[in-house]
């Protein structure tokens, strides 16, 4: 990239607008560090028991109360949500108040910075949601959690939201019929004398509330090679034996070698592929992730293979690296579908890359054409219904796509590793993402993100083409005829001389509603095309111009 350019790039950067935080009631005074679930499952009752032990570190003195989330059974006509029996602080009774989806406990004496202190909850219900209890697609009764977005308030009392992050163990009481599977690293596996067993996870990462996990099922477990020391395990039903050992045998280490490879280490103690009730597609949970039931054939599906890329891929970008509050859920999905994308590229090339690219920039346009003010980078987002859209994981996804074109594959990968080692186990925002590949690029980007991220719609170009040879030159003229105001975009130009792909291209910046670029030639191009690449989201038309005014194409023109 020319001096010239980069200095065109500075007068255009504005700052980004102020950041605004979801409607989460924060609680600064206060981190949780631990949750230990003690949950009792029964085949006479869709009810479950639970005792909850909260480690909290107070940050700041004089904090007097906690409030975690948990759904009130009070009130409920549909029969569900918990009930609260009581609730110690240190061994000793606390009071509380339980009353719609918060449970506010009492700390006495008022806390001072930098103290530990645990809370044990005792409770008893049946979730309205979170935690699914009922038959397989064989019958079986079984449970499996169901946790996103905010849902695992509805089982578990936690701080339900992605900006708190802590470790968690889950010692799960059950008929001996389950197996049950769950975050981080079997400790406790005992069969008891009234036929039952104890089954004990310990997930010793911190990880967000959405990601926690609890699966019982009659299960087929297999034991794989280990990928960098880390257990991989698949988890389907025992029906399914056959079915799923070899549907989940590829591509899951092959994934991770990439991931580990191209971002950073793999964060977790294990990866568990397991199929499940609860969910459709897939559900990212940490070390143990789930895939709807249905997708397990025995044929290893296109579609189950690219949910599995997917989902590993999440394991680094949603899972280690958190978004701060629901407004910047893209650094999970948009992240998570671009590098399915680019496994994709690396594995099976490039022409299935970019029939990706070609099928959400399509996805992308369906949903702008009903939904055109929709931003990626929300602000209060106050519907949880709402907190992801196509727009969220196909348009954060090529955000980063043109991010990658505009900066180079070197600084690309560079600004990658480094964000994920620098936020590895925390929390970022999208302005933290951005500094961090302005750092690795060199260069200021906040007019790319905030015009494809804090505004809605895409680009849309009209063009035409002529040759000169009075004047030796190729005169493009470029139309953007989207609504609102234009984009500006660094867009390549495509000369071809003689058959496939072009031979020169040349890079002009797109950033007025029409414009007019000569560039020099020694002869007449047989063709000329906008993005041959495809590293801009846009639809295009580019048709030639034998003379000045005249227009021939065809009626697609020349679409990408």
């Amino acid at each position: 990239m020319t001096r010239a350019t980069l200095a065109l790039m500075a007068l255009l950067a504005v700052p980004a607008p102020p950041a605004v935080a979801d409607t989460y009631p924060r609680q600064p005074g206060l981190d949780i560090q631990h949750y230990v679930f003690r949950i009792t499952l029964s085949d006479a009752t869709d009810e479950i028991a639970g005792e909850a032990t909260v480690d909290v570190r107070f940050v700041r003195d004089g904090v007097t109360s906690l409030e975690l989330d948990l759904v009130s059974a009070a009130g409920r006509a549909d029969g569900g949500g918990m009930r609260v029996t009581g609730v110690t602080a240190g061994g000793e009774p606390t009071a509380f108040v339980h009353e719609g989806d918060r449970l506010r406990l009492t700390v006495q004496p008022p806390s001072r910075a930098g103290e530990r202190r645990r809370f044990t909850v005792a409770y008893d219900g049946k979730p309205a949601a979170g935690l699914i209890i009922g038959p397989n697609r064989h019958g079986d009764r079984t449970v499996f959690s169901d946790n996103w977005p905010n849902k695992a308030r509805h089982w578990l009392p936690t701080l339900d939201h992605p900006g708190d992050k802590a470790t968690c163990e889950f010692v799960v009481t059950a008929p001996a019929h389950y197996q049950v599977i769950s975050n981080g690293l079997l400790i406790e596996e005992t069969d008891t004398s009234n036929g039952r067993r104890v089954t004990h996870w310990k997930q010793s990462v911190p990880i967000a509330s959405w990601l926690y996990v609890l699966g019982a099922a009659r299960f087929a477990v297999q034991h794989l090679a280990e990928y960098d020391g880390r257990p991989v395990q698949t988890w389907v039903y025992a029906q399914d034996r056959d079915a799923g050992f070899h549907d989940f045998a590829v591509p899951t280490h092959q994934v991770l070698e990439f991931y580990g490879r191209h971002i950073g280490p793999y964060a977790y103690e294990k990866l568990a592929n397991v199929q499940a009730k609860s969910v459709g597609g897939g559900m990212e949970a940490a070390t143990a992730i789930f895939y709807g039931e249905n997708l397990v054939t025995g044929d290893r599906t296109l579609r189950l293979r690219n949910v599995i890329i997917h989902e590993i891929a999440h394991q680094w970008w949603g899972n280690a690296v958190t978004e701060d509050d629901w407004d910047h859920v893209w650094l999970s999905e948009g992240f998570a579908t671009y590098f399915t994308l680019l496994f994709i590229e690396h594995a099976y090339g490039r022409d299935a890359f970019v029939a990706g690219l070609r099928d959400s920039r399509r996805r992308i346009r369906e949903f702008h054409e009903k939904n055109p003010a929709y931003r990626v980078v929300h602000d209060n987002l106050s519907d949880m219904r709402q907190v992801t859209t196509s727009q969220t994981y196909q348009k954060g996804g090529w955000t980063l796509h043109m991010l990658r074109g505009l900066v180079g594959d070197e600084a690309f990968w560079a600004g990658i590793r480094e964000y994920y080692r620098r936020y590895r186990d925390a929390n970022a925002s999208t302005d933290d993402f951005r500094r961090v590949m302005e750092e690795a690029a060199g260069q200021p980007l906040a007019w790319l993100f905030d015009q494809w991220l804090r505004r809605g719609g895409y680009l849309t170009v009209d063009g035409t083409w002529r040759h000169d040879p009075g004047a030796g030159t190729v005169e493009v003229e470029l139309a953007q005829t989207q609504s609102g105001e234009p984009f500006d975009v660094p867009i390549e130009i495509g000369l071809t001389f003689g058959e496939g792909y072009p031979s020169r291209l040349e890079r002009v910046r797109l950033s007025e509603p029409r414009q007019r670029f000569a560039i020099p030639v020694d002869r007449e191009p047989a063709t000329v095309s906008l993005d041959p690449n495809v590293w801009v989201l846009m639809d295009a038309t580019l048709g030639r111009r034998e003379r000045e005014g005249e227009d021939r194409r065809t009626p697609e023109g020349a679409r990408r």
